[in-house]
């Protein structure tokens, strides 16, 4: 376990999900974030903590982990490497999506798209 003064790793973490059973993949389509067979959009979701990742010698460590509930109780997350080493198909629409996701106790989001 990482000291106070040591940063978690995105393993550490994702192991601490999997422990309390969120381990769900929200997986990004264009139709929205799916789980199994069931698709989610923005207001159906809660983005409840976001967790940033930056590797100190290497840029592909740059990543954002959201941990997201849906309206049916479903808990889970979406990993997504930020700058030239994201991995999405379909970056803008990615990342438009996720912002449209509430903050949990944050209802202000921003009004832009890419």
């Amino acid at each position: 376990m990482p000291s106070k003064d040591e940063m978690n790793t995105l393993s550490q973490i994702l192991n601490k999900f999997s422990a309390k059973g969120y381990d769900h993949e929200f997986r990004w389509t264009p139709e929205g974030f799916a789980f199994n067979d069931k698709t989610y959009q923005p207001e159906d979701l809660t983005i409840v903590k976001t967790y940033r990742f930056e590797g100190e010698s290497n840029p592909s460590d740059m990543s954002i982990l959201y941990l997201i509930k849906a309206n049916d109780s479903l808990i889970g997350y979406s990993l997504d490497a930020y700058g030239v080493y994201s991995n999405h198909d379909d970056e803008e629409g990615y990342d438009n999506f996720i912002r449209q996701i509430p903050l949990k106790d944050n209802e202000e989001q921003l009004l832009f798209e890419l």
